[in-house]
């Protein structure tokens, strides 16, 4: 195995090669490489899955011996200065690279049909091999001054990725928004190497996590890549790394665990009311990383990694399957992301993306806490060990798990349940109610009126803009300047009076559905790596094995499982909590014709509360607070956006005006005083004498009446 080790220095390396050979393909070869575009995804996951192969035979000797292997190379040697570099393989590292490259290919396999009709694919599968490949050298580096190099090189990933169709205004503002917020985090860590703070952004913890929700401008693919296993999970990767420095200072530990609970909190409410699918599920991504801050600040390192896990493994699922969903809402609504990713426009689509549906509910259910699915035991541990680190804490923990299965049942019902709302007009195919009467969770909805619903028709135009309605209807698309044909089959729906034909969704090719099902599984079975066993009172999992050397550095109440009575205790708080915001959610969410038809539970709780105007009001600000984002990004916007804007103009009017006003001043006054002197040598020596002799006889008659 000694041997093995030896050769871990080319995990980094192994998915390099795709980047730069199309470099150099596309600018010596642009034809040829574009034929066999296909060819250079199929290497991308070949590659990949190398890397995973390795990094898999590399932690069983640690799962069962615990071993450490280093290697230090020296760059330059002084005196008292040595400059190093070389790779680490741990624990943590061997964790970290399983995690990348099997959400990586299950990625790369998914972007291989999603990308298909772009005309920037090869560019894509370029920018997401070199991201790889620097989260990669990320986990595997050995120092920080390498882990430094790397993370900037995974900003930069970042940066194009979310930027990759620049040619839309808002994806080019999101990406330079990341970069520049990224920016203020790295040059805290920079500080920190230097010896003077450490401060972070990668794991969009508050207060710098505004880029994220932006990060979705990008392909959904590049999503689920950044908030499952790489970009966000750095920062997470670096604290851990970390630790043993952290430990030993209790005010940093404080710190971290209070940062962590505000993210927790303020995540979930700022997900509450978000109508765009992919940013909602940005926001719970904020909110799950700041359960592993929490974890990692309360000294809970086992907790923290084990939730890094499966919340890895649940969202990329999720991420994917929202991805699934946009790709069928395009062929409904053409390509525009306010419409296609818009949770308004969907509903009903059960019965057409049935695959993507199971899977997605799968997700849900996991990032509720909902056992025995992955999410469940990770997310119990933790608050579990809230409760011995502050029970103020562990209140605010367990209310946001409640927030967490409300607001992505929310998300699952507006998706899935009731009728495709984009094909209705006056209808949205939820309850209308006192309970009810704000749409989308806030909005008041205008006053239902009693009469027949009836669909929208929906090809109903001149012959002149389009053609005359079929059973199958053709319409180019057009996507960053490629060209992309649709046949779209027709349905009659008989529910109604009026039977009218309208365009529905379909399920995604196989290719898209074959990593949500291995994403799938993950969801299910992860968990058993942290699921305690009890054998003559020594608890053994095998994620504990695999952490064996960092374990030691927990606090010690941390180390007791506990007994399986304690366990099921806490979980079943914890569930009830979630199956709490779970019941919330369908109550206010479900369609017309679900169980509640009659509307008679709500009605007599409706009439149970006095004062209908003063929770209006209250949903309203809450709404309005999520809606907004917290209102964050306008403070930033205010005062930092448009102060820093101010400061470059006034720093620009006192360069102009003042800088160059004295320097031009001076050229004036050198010019009109050169201008003066020149008339008076005209080159005549009487002229020079005359002066001359004028001058000594004023002097003359100065010093005469002077010694009078």
């Amino acid at each position: 195995m000694e041997h093995t080790y030896q050769y871990a220095w080319i995990i980094p390396f192994l998915p390099l090669p795709i980047p730069m050979l199309l470099g150099v393909g596309l600018l010596l070869f642009p034809t040829a490489t574009k034929n066999l575009r296909r060819m250079w995804s199929f290497t991308s996951v070949l590659l990949l899955s190398i890397v995973m192969t390795f990094s898999v035979n590399l932690s069983i000797p640690q799962i069962n011996s615990s071993s450490i292997y280093q290697y230090v190379w020296s760059w330059t040697i002084n005196n008292d200065f040595s400059l190093e570099f070389g790779y680490l393989i741990d624990p943590l590292t061997s964790i970290m690279s399983i995690l990348i490259t099997t959400v990586g290919i299950m990625v790369l396999i998914y972007s291989d049909n999603y990308m298909s009709h772009d005309q920037g694919y090869l560019r894509f599968f370029a920018y997401m091999s070199f991201f790889n490949a620097s989260m990669l050298g990320l986990v595997t580096s050995s120092n920080l001054i390498q882990i430094y190099i790397f993370w900037e090189l995974v900003g930069m990933c970042s940066y194009l990725l979310i930027g990759f169709w620049f040619t839309r205004p808002i994806a080019a503002n999101a990406c330079q928004k990341a970069f520049v917020t990224n920016r203020v985090g790295d040059f805290g860590l920079l500080l920190g190497i230097l010896g003077l703070y450490w401060i972070t952004a990668k794991s969009a913890q508050f207060p710098l996590h505004v880029w994220l929700p932006d990060a979705m401008e990008g392909p959904t693919p590049i999503s689920a890549l950044i908030h499952a296993a790489t970009m966000v999970a750095a920062g997470i990767f670096l604290l851990a790394r970390l630790f043993p420095l952290f430990i030993v200072i209790p005010y940093i530990m404080s710190l971290i665990s209070l940062i962590g609970i505000i993210t927790i909190l303020l995540g979930a409410t700022l997900a509450l009311a978000q109508k765009d699918i992919k940013r909602s599920l940005a926001y719970s991504t904020m909110s799950q990383l700041g359960y592993t801050m929490l974890a990692l600040g309360m000294g809970s390192y086992r907790a923290a990694l084990f939730h890094l896990i499966t919340h890895a493994y649940s969202k990329a699922l999720l991420f994917l399957g929202s991805g699934s969903i946009i790709h069928s809402m395009e062929a409904i609504v053409g390509y525009s992301p306010d419409k296609s990713q818009n949770m308004v426009l969907m509903g009903g689509l059960t019965k057409h993306v049935p695959i993507t549906k199971n899977t997605f509910l799968l997700g849900t259910l996991s990032l509720c806490g909902i056992p025995p699915l992955a999410c469940f035991w990770s997310k119990d541990e933790i608050l579990n060990d809230s409760w011995l680190y502050s029970p103020i804490f562990a209140i605010i923990a367990c209310l946001t798990a409640g927030l967490t299965a409300f607001y992505m049942f929310r998300i699952y019902l507006l998706t899935f349940e009731g009728y495709l709302n984009v094909h209705c007009k006056n209808y949205s195919g939820k309850k209308s109610s006192l309970f009810y009467s704000i749409s989308l969770w806030g909005k008041e909805g205008p006053k239902t009126k009693k009469k027949k619903m009836r669909l929208l028709t929906l090809l109903t135009t001149d012959n002149n803009e389009n053609a005359k309605a079929s059973f199958f209807s053709k319409k180019v698309y057009r996507l960053d300047a490629n060209v992309r044909k649709m046949t779209r089959p027709l349905i009659t729906i008989n529910q109604f009076d009026n039977k009218n034909t309208f365009l529905y969704p379909q399920e995604s090719d196989n290719t898209m559905l074959f990593p949500l099902f291995v994403l799938a599984l993950f969801t299910l079975f992860v968990g058993a790596i942290g699921i305690p066993f009890n054998q003559e009172r020594v608890y053994f999992d095998i994620l504990s094995k695999w952490l064996n050397p960092a374990t030691n550095l927990l606090h010690k109440n941390f180390n007791n499982h506990g007994d399986w009575y304690e366990f099921f205790r806490n979980a079943i708080f914890s569930v009830s909590i979630s199956y709490f915001g779970i019941f919330l959610a369908s109550l206010l969410y479900n369609p017309v014709y679900s169980s509640l038809k009659d509307l008679d539970l709500i009605n007599s709780l409706a009439k149970k509360v006095p004062k209908r105007t003063f929770w209006d009001k209250i949903i309203n600000k809450v709404y309005n607070w999520s809606y907004n984002r917290g209102y964050i990004d306008a403070f930033y916007e205010t005062s930092l956006t448009k102060g820093i804007r101010r400061l470059a103009e006034l720093t620009h009017f006192f360069d102009e005006r003042v800088i160059e006003g004295i320097t031009n001043g001076v050229g004036v006054m050198s010019f009109f005083v050169g201008e003066s002197i020149k008339y008076v040598g005209g080159g005549r020596i009487s002229s020079y004498l005359f002066l001359y002799l004028s001058s000594v006889s004023i002097l003359l008659l100065i010093s005469y009446f002077l010694n009078q």
